[in-house]
């Protein structure tokens, strides 16, 4: 299993990072960003670098989840979590419906609201590139080695490592490593992250644990409302066919 180690105290605020994934992946270089993506996220920018602090700037992506709440959430398999690691979506398959989206716990996945056949689109850890063999276009451009690309389990070896180290230096947290089931993309820091979507204390507990009751019972619950719907539209008809023919009852009788 795949993943990227951020150090946010090697991070200076270049953002070479964002052009570098707006390059690989042929995202509109000069499309603005929608008012409401606070984050500096859109369907257009799947990376972003938050400025945190004075000096503190902070990558914000898909974090690609070990158990990832938007598959388990989706309807039709569009969003797939491959064995490598990156969470991927196929297009091809999604019907809109945005469950992906109300799933995230960290809110990534983004609408193409301006576009006339519009997808939900995020960063898919450069998946294409990956099976090339090559590294996430984010990682090859960083020029601090704040971003770290290799396999999970040592990426958390090296986390800890640098922690233990330097206790007085970092929050002593690998971001990434517990919460929501873990996550694919780790972070240490020297300034808390709960901002970022791990809310305080990590919970190990993987979020389709808790999706998966609602989403078994998306199809029956779908079918009884149109069971519903068509019962008050079969009532309602009745109710009409026997007004009519009162009412040519009626109109027979006053001639």
């Amino acid at each position: 299993m795949i993943g990227i180690l951020v150090d946010v105290t090697r991070c200076i605020g270049c953002r070479e990072c964002v052009a570098a994934c707006v390059n690989a992946n042929q995202l509109g270089k000069d499309m603005p960003l929608p008012q409401h993506a606070a984050d500096g996220l859109s369907s257009q920018r799947w990376v972003s670098v938050i400025s945190r602090s004075k000096d503190r700037y902070v990558r914000k992506s898909c974090l690609h989840c070990l158990e990832p709440a938007c598959v388990s959430a989706c309807p039709v398999g569009a969003m797939q979590k491959t064995p490598e690691g990156p969470v991927i979506y196929d297009a091809s398959l999604c019907m809109g419906c945005r469950y992906c989206m109300m799933a995230c716990p960290y809110g990534v996945p983004r609408y193409e609201w301006e576009s006339t056949v519009p997808y939900v689109r995020k960063c898919t850890l450069c998946y294409s590139r990956l099976k090339e063999g090559k590294l996430p276009a984010c990682v090859e451009a960083c020029p601090t080695d704040a971003l770290t690309f290799g396999q999970r389990p040592a990426l958390l070896a090296q986390a800890h490592q640098l922690i233990q180290s330097q206790p007085t230096k970092f929050v002593q947290t690998v971001y990434g490593e517990q919460e929501a089931g873990g996550t694919s993309i780790l972070y240490i820091s020297d300034i808390s992250l709960d901002w970022l979507g791990y809310h305080g204390a990590p919970s190990p507990k993987p979020l389709p644990d808790y999706t998966a009751l609602a989403m078994s019972l998306v199809a029956p619950t779908s079918l009884g409302v149109m069971a519903l719907m068509a019962g008050t539209w079969w009532v309602i008809k009745r109710r009409m066919k026997l007004m009519g023919a009162k009412a040519d009852s009626s109109g027979g009788e006053t001639q």
